[in-house]
């Protein structure tokens, strides 16, 4: 059967651009609705309407299970209302053109009447049908429509035909997630919302994408490796007495997807350096079942929305439509940060202005982006960040601006962004969500050193500005990685809770009556999980702490999580879940690198840090001569800050917190712009010559990096803020509990950043007080659905074997392992080989180790 969308009511307009750059002369057709119209339409709008109305008309309504079609109103009823809604979208698509979102010219466009594919059960078959919603039929007794698990469409455009297989996208709202609009000047808030939102693939196309959301008919976009298709309904509402629904398709390159996660995947780690005994014992045990480290680990990006005023008006002054847009825009950009960074966008609340808006909106992005900052402190609901939608065209080169690194933090984690169409602004939120995870902008001239191959039609940070890129470039994944590795994201792997939506196994959230959850996709181990129920003997299904041959925890004490840098915590895990604990870091204030520098918001802070991560490898800080002579001067060449036209003095107390001065500087950059010149300074002083060269180095949200950071330490037990240097006391940090000696979580622990004491592993308590050794772990008497023997031994040996090693990795042993001479001391262990007949051959094979 074909289906609505079939080829005969499906109108190619390959050369009809939204834009209307074509303005010739024209006739209007016969009509006094569409004359009217018509009149103040450009001529591609004229071809449309020409097109649409005879053979649209001339369709027929399909029948679902023999129900009769009642007759269509005259599409000259609706052809006003048609044109309306596409000159909205054009005034759109100037505005994002303006700022700098170039729209391809091979881009192709066509009408199209998509289908939903319902399966019957008596015939084992789908048939198309012209209703796409997804609503199931029998709704919960509550006021949120309920969408169905999976559904599937189809859909004919540009000489194929596309099946779309979709999955409700249950990672996209968290449990806690809110809508928040305002009514009398007052905020009023709305538990959960409509949840439409689906990913998926085409049917039979390997490694292809779908993401759509279908609360409004079809809003997003699929890709088949070679193309990207974006879709939309014509019109924003819909007659359904009328025949189908007419969608716009477009149609523009996408790609292969290259391999650069595979190339990424790895991050240096078989290059060990000379490690302490328990270390080389943990990390041939990682190499048995190997943890994942920051990158490899999913994360999880909570977002809140916030809809300016004009967006509520853009969207007829309805909220749920407002609030909808947003939820597909992030349905969007989940799809590409999960698929490309490992980091999955979680909407926790979505604000609409429904009154008026609650700061000033202007075309100044960054003063905007100052006032937003502000207001995001106001906001009560968690969020790791904050961002802002509005319908304003920016008098800026972008049409995004984000605090660059400031995820996690109330104050530098937000953003500001230009309205437009769902994937214009899916892609300029992935933008400045990207500044907000320390991915930089990529000028044209690093294109070919970050892999950004030409078929994909640019990358999604370039500079130039592409239309509908999904696809980050090789040094974008470095850069996000080594920000995570800096410490940074810290809040990102904390795992939201479940969905809102009522309990579905497959889902991939582990919900009431559920011992697990794989989800559509396996996303835990098969074996371990069955129907939403464990295993025989299983003790977890998932997770970095649960062992993937046997399910069973890994013991405690087993490392699941690396510490990045000297101000990270190693997290490990705790012999009763398979989920590593919350990711953590030292508290602020914390000696570090060697006592040269301080921990502040999980990064080691020095000023030989701060000028290599601007200049480069070779550059460092300048010597203290520098900073004492020059910042006090208060010139261009030192200083702490401007006052209007008026360089600041730095008092005597606070020069190390000044000007950034620096030796062996570049000629530009790696981070931001350069403002100005370098300003190049040196002196001899005893008996060498110093360089104290300084500059200022803006980021797009106006900061200036050019000036020591924040956390910097600038004295004993001080450190800078905001160009002051100040007690680490006057930080007034709440403390971790103290023994009676006054030392810290007693000495076997570190404060962490939540004020908790994170405990050696051979210890517990608040305070670290209580010694608990790690026991050894005796063999479960359900030994779960694959435990393995040598798995059983491996837990042994790392437990029992603590000889001598040699640092090139090699065992020493020139005597058998269970001689007299050990017995004493592996007395358990060699009980455990003589049962199971080991050898060492065999022990080496599955360690990867070779014995002397």
């Amino acid at each position: 059967m074909k289906p609505p969308g079939s080829s005969s009511r499906r109108l190619s307009l390959a050369g009809y651009s939204l834009a209307g750059t074509s303005r010739g002369p024209c006739r209007c057709p016969a009509g006094p609705v569409l004359a009217r119209t018509l009149a103040r339409a450009p001529p591609c709008r004229l071809l449309l309407v020409l097109l649409l109305v005879p053979a649209l008309a001339a369709s027929s309504r399909p029948r679902a299970r023999g129900a009769a079609a009642p007759s269509a109103p005259h599409w000259n009823e609706t052809a006003e209302k048609n044109l309306g809604t596409l000159a909205d979208e054009d005034n759109t698509l100037q505005q994002n053109s303006s700022s700098n979102i170039n729209h391809s010219s091979a881009m192709q466009k066509e009408i199209t009447l998509p289908s939903r594919l319902v399966y019957y059960i008596n015939q084992d078959s789908e048939s198309p049908y012209h209703v796409l919603d997804t609503k199931a039929r029998h709704q919960q007794k509550h006021n949120k429509a309920v969408h169905l698990a999976q559904a599937s469409f189809q859909i004919e455009a540009f000489g194929s035909k596309f099946i779309l297989d979709l999955i409700l996208n249950n990672g996209l709202l968290s449990s806690d997630y809110v809508e928040i609009h305002y009514e009398n000047g007052k905020p009023m808030y709305s538990k959960g919302g409509e949840h439409c939102y689906y990913h998926g693939s085409i049917r039979g196309v390997k490694d292809s994408r779908v993401a759509l959301s279908t609360c409004n008919g079809l809003h997003g976009m699929f890709e088949d490796n070679t193309f990207m298709y974006m879709i939309e309904p014509l019109e924003l509402i819909h007659d359904e007495k009328l025949t189908g629904r007419p969608h716009i398709i477009q149609k523009t390159l996408a790609g292969q997807y290259s391999k650069q996660m595979k190339n990424l995947s790895t991050d240096g780690s078989d290059q060990w350096p000379l490690l302490p005994e328990l270390q080389w014992l943990r990390r041939r045990k990682r190499a048995v079942n190997p943890s994942r480290g920051v990158f490899e680990e999913m994360k999880y990006l909570e977002l809140m929305i916030v809809n300016d005023h004009k967006m509520y008006k853009k969207h007829r002054s309805s909220h749920a439509h407002t609030n909808n847009f947003a939820k597909s825009v992030v349905n969007l950009v989940d799809s590409i940060y999960k698929e490309q960074l490992n980091t999955r966008v979680v909407l926790v609340a979505v604000e609409t202005w429904t009154e008026k808006d609650q700061i000033d909106i202007t075309i100044n992005p960054v003063q905007m982006l100052y006032e937003f900052s502000k207001y995001r402190q106001r906001i009560k609901q968690h969020a790791d960040a904050v961002h802002l939608i509005s319908r304003v065209t920016f008098h800026y080169k972008r049409s995004s601006l984000s605090y660059f690194g400031g995820v996690c933090s109330r104050i530098r984690g937000v953003g500001v962004n230009e309205y437009g169409l769902p994937m214009a602004v899916a892609q300029v939120l992935s933008q400045s969500l990207a500044q907000n995870l320390g991915i930089q902008w990529e000028p044209s001239s690093r294109k070919p050193k970050c892999e950004c191959i030409e078929s994909w039609g640019g990358c999604i940070m370039e500079e130039t500005g592409v239309s509908h890129s999904r696809k980050f470039s090789k040094c974008s994944i470095s850069e996000y990685r080594d920000f995570l590795q800096r410490g940074g994201g810290a809040c990102l792997f904390n795992r939201p809770t479940k969905l809102f939506e009522p309990t579905e196994c497959g889902n991939g959230y582990v919900e009431a009556g559920e011992e697990c959850d794989c989800g559509f996709h396996v996303e835990c181990y098969g074996v371990c999980c069955k129907k939403c129920s464990l295993s025989n003997g299983a003790h977890c299904s998932d997770g970095p702490c649960c062992n993937n041959t046997s399910c069973l925890f890994q013991s405690r004490g087993y490392e699941c999580r690396d510490a990045v840098n000297s101000c990270d915590i190693t997290e490990y895990c705790t012999g009763d879940s398979g989920q590593c604990p919350p990711n953590l870091h030292k508290q602020d204030g914390y000696a570090c690198n060697q006592n040269q520098g301080r921990c502040y918001n999980g990064e080691c802070k020095t000023r030989d840090n701060q000028c290599q991560y601007i200049w480069g490898t070779k550059a460092a800080g300048s010597d203290k001569f520098c900073y004492e002579k020059l910042n006090t001067e208060g010139t261009e060449k030192g200083n702490c800050g401007k006052d209007g036209d008026r360089w600041i003095q730095c008092s005597k107390h606070d020069v190390f917190c000044g000007f950034l001065l620096c030796t062996n500087l570049t000629r530009a950059p790696r981070i931001g712009q350069l403002q100005g010149e370098i300003i190049p300074t040196s002196f001899y002083h005893q008996g060498r010559v110093i360089d104290c060269s300084g500059a200022h180095v803006v980021l797009d949200d106006d900061t200036d990096v050019g000036y020591v950071e924040d956390g910097t330490p600038c004295g004993p037990s001080m450190m800078c803020l905001d160009r002051k240097c100040l007690q680490i006391q006057a930080l007034n940090m709440s403390s971790c509990p103290l023994d009676s000696k006054g030392k810290v979580c007693s000495g076997h622990g570190v404060c962490s950043n939540e004020a908790t004491c994170i405990c050696d592993f051979t210890w517990a308590g608040t305070d670290c007080s209580i010694r608990d050794p790690v026991r050894n772990p005796n063999p479960p008497k359900d030994e779960g659905p694959k435990v393995e023997k040598m798995l059983e031994f491996q837990g042994y040996f790392f437990q029992h074997v603590k000889a001598f090693h040699r640092s090139d990795g090699a065992w020493p042993l020139n005597v058998p392992l269970c001689t007299d001479n050990y017995l004493v001391v592996y007395s358990n262990l060699c009980s455990f080989l003589s049962a199971h007949k080991y050898t060492l051959d065999s022990i080496a094979k599955e360690l990867n180790v070779h014995f002397l």
